[in-house]
């Protein structure tokens, strides 16, 4: 059995993932650069509270990052650690074939 070098890394991506509603927040601020908490409260149809512990599960893991303007934070993907992340992805799915 071949050993992951970065298995930790992978598998904290990977918790952040685990969610629709998080892998749709990702696609959204991918899409659209950066957004609000507001904006995707008025996208998607859950509490304030949901969406922020969503963003504090993505923010936690790395995969954005938030920048306060008040009243608002603006949140957008953090592009250093998304082209870690897919790297990860891409290098453990190749191992099937090595």
């Amino acid at each position: 059995m071949k050993k992951f070098k970065d298995s930790k890394q992978l598998a904290l991506f990977a918790k952040a993932l685990a969610h629709p509603v998080r892998v749709q927040i990702l696609a959204h601020l991918a899409s659209a650069n950066f957004c609000y908490t507001g904006d995707l409260v008025d996208i998607f149809p859950l509490a304030q509270s949901t969406i922020s512990q969503h963003l504090k599960e993505l923010k936690n893991a790395g995969l954005i990052q938030g920048k306060v303007c008040p009243p608002k934070v603006r949140y957008c993907i953090n592009e250093e650690n998304w082209q870690i992340a897919k790297e990860l992805f891409e290098e453990f799915f190749k191992m099937k074939n090595q």
